[in-house]
């Protein structure tokens, strides 16, 4: 007996359980199944990171504000983790999707999806969202929670999107990863409130982790993908392989060669001026802001040392609108930009607070 048959398969009793719940589903609750599958989605994750930045800054007691942002920040932790695992799974395994298995006995609401359902991602996300928001809530709360994560299960399998195993596959994922975060989170901290006395080698360390990352998940896009080929992981990211000679949004990428020396100089001088400001004393956020578009430009540039043009190969997307295909790198760099915005934004909230107690004081 394979482990496929033992631990997906169920001994047949996977598909058994999928066809009596997807036939089994009336069409008048379609709607619901649509709605669930919404809610579910990744794309909410925006919406939800507002909601608890707004609940923390709107708490009526420090601690219970203290409390949601924690719950902020593990939720960002446990979500990039998730999503980097749920990838490489759906990769990795390669599990066909119920209409690839059962034809036309699999009732579809949407458009019909063929690989990866090993895990299912709504369920992942369902199940973070369970986690962030599980210590927050009373009683009535938690029963919310329970039961949004078992419709929006529930919903995969009436779209006839994903087995009832991958959606269980689904829940322990993101439950492992909020978990994971949670326990992570503390032992990293220490070290964050210390980088502020210690000296530049920790921030050119990030910095360096920055480049390495981004070339080794390069150099695995490169061995794995033919170029110009797409893999679809979700209904709204796919993994592709991709050669830009020219910067964002390809500016300059049909300038005829020159503009890869440009930008190489370019980006070797703008890492010099990085390099200058992190040996300096800078506040954490800075610092980590400028280590991050360090790296990630020495990421980029290394691309075009080495090939001539920058490998990108993170493709999202809505229906048929597709954003500039993407690499760490680039998110190394825009993650940077964003901490920076985040200090300047702290920096001027506390001089107007200084301002207005000057003003107070002399009033």
């Amino acid at each position: 007996m394979s482990w496929k048959l033992f631990l997906y398969d169920w001994g047949g009793l996977n598909i058994a359980l999928f066809q009596a719940i997807n036939t089994g589903t009336p069409a008048t609750l379609k709607p619901l199944a649509w709605f669930f599958g919404l809610v579910g989605s990744y794309w909410t994750a925006p919406l939800m990171l507002l909601g608890l930045w707004w609940w923390s800054k709107s708490a009526t007691t420090p601690a219970r504000g203290t409390a949601v942002r924690h719950r902020l920040i593990g939720f960002s932790a446990a979500f990039l983790l998730a999503l980097l695992v749920a990838t490489a799974l759906k990769l990795w395994f390669d599990f066909p999707r119920p209409p690839a298995v059962l034809g036309d006995l699999a009732r579809v609401i949407g458009d019909k999806e063929l690989h990866y359902s090993l895990p299912s991602g709504h369920a992942t996300y369902a199940a973070m969202v369970v986690g962030a928001l599980w210590p927050l809530m009373g009683r009535r709360g938690r029963l919310s929670l329970m039961l949004y994560a078992t419709l929006v299960g529930w919903s995969r399998i009436a779209a006839g999107m994903h087995f009832p195993a991958d959606v269980l596959a689904g829940w322990t994922l993101g439950w492992s990863c909020t978990a994971l975060a949670g326990w992570l989170l503390p032992l990293a901290a220490p070290v964050w409130q210390s980088a502020r006395r210690t000296s530049a080698w920790v921030w050119f360390t990030v910095a360096a982790s920055a480049v390495m990352t981004d070339q080794l998940t390069k150099f695995a896009i490169i061995r794995t993908f033919a170029y110009g080929e797409q893999v679809e992981i979700t209904p709204f990211f796919n993994l592709v392989h991709v050669l830009n000679p020219g910067a964002a949004f390809s500016f300059l990428a049909n300038a005829g060669g020159w503009q890869r020396y440009f930008f190489i100089t370019l980006g070797l001088a703008v890492s010099a001026w990085l390099g200058r400001m992190l040996c300096q004393q800078r506040p954490r956020l800075e610092a980590m802001g400028y280590s991050l578009i360090l790296g990630g430009a020495l990421g980029n540039v290394a691309d075009r040392v080495l090939r001539g043009s920058v490998v990108d190969f993170l493709d999202f997307h809505w229906q048929l609108v597709h954003w500039p295909a993407f690499n760490l790198a680039d998110v190394a760099i825009t993650s940077g930009a964003a901490l920076l915005i985040m200090q300047m934004l702290t920096q001027g909230k506390a001089v107007d607070t200084g301002a207005n107690g000057n003003y107070n004081h002399s009033q």
